[in-house]
């Protein structure tokens, strides 16, 4: 999905603030060394205490580490340009009943895009149900290994069925052989409550496992 581009709210800026806003930019890149890209979110007594320590409204508090927690959104991402063709893949999984399948890889100069389908048998009852409860499909993360970056792009959905498109960055290579794609499934997109299920798919053997 195409990030729309920032503009700037205003043309106002007080001098006075750039060793301030400095300082600020050096404590978030500390910050994320010392937790190792793990950032968490600190407990609500110490928003509380802060907010009192320094006359700082609590929901501000919570809305600057919210967005610290969610960082790899707004990391700079490839946008496929320029398309080439469709690979056949056909690789099929079976598990609990969910039927995971990657027919093809649309290949593009800078990056490849996977698109991974899942179906299911859901009685009217159980959609009824979802629905009802306001149940959403959990969340999937495509991991190739350290050479590829991978991150969700979009995805749709309606009863027993749904499909989510990830980007790769670089490109899959036209000899796939051997490559192994595994999607990991989340309770959230911040990946704290893994459900324990993985899905793999071997490109260049029989069925995924």
């Amino acid at each position: 999905m195409k990030r729309l581009r920032f503009e700037r709210p205003t043309d106002y800026y007080d001098n006075r603030l750039f060793p301030i806003d400095d300082e600020i930019c050096a404590l978030l890149k500390k910050r994320r060394e010392v937790s190792n890209h793990n950032p968490g979110f600190p407990p609500a007594d110490s928003l509380a205490e802060w907010s009192a320590k320094y006359g700082l409204y609590e929901d501000l508090l919570n809305s600057l580490f919210g967005l610290l927690r969610n960082e790899e959104i707004f990391k700079t991402r490839v946008e496929p340009r320029n398309f080439i063709k469709h690979i056949p893949v056909l690789k099929a999984v079976e598990k609990d009943g969910h039927l995971y399948t990657i027919t093809f890889i649309r290949q593009f100069d800078n990056a490849s895009v996977v698109q991974l389908n899942c179906d299911w048998h859901e009685t009217e009852e159980e959609h009824e149900e979802r629905h009802l409860h306001h149940e959403r499909p959990a969340y999937l993360e495509l991991d190739m290994g350290e050479k590829y970056e991978c991150w969700m792009d979009t995805g749709r959905g309606s009863g027993g069925q749904y499909s989510r498109n990830f980007i790769v960055s670089p490109r899959i290579p036209e000899d796939y052989s051997e490559l192994k794609l595994t999607f990991k499934e989340y309770h959230d997109p911040f990946k704290d409550k893994p459900t324990g299920l993985e899905i793999v798919f071997i490109l260049g053997k029989g069925a995924g496992k």
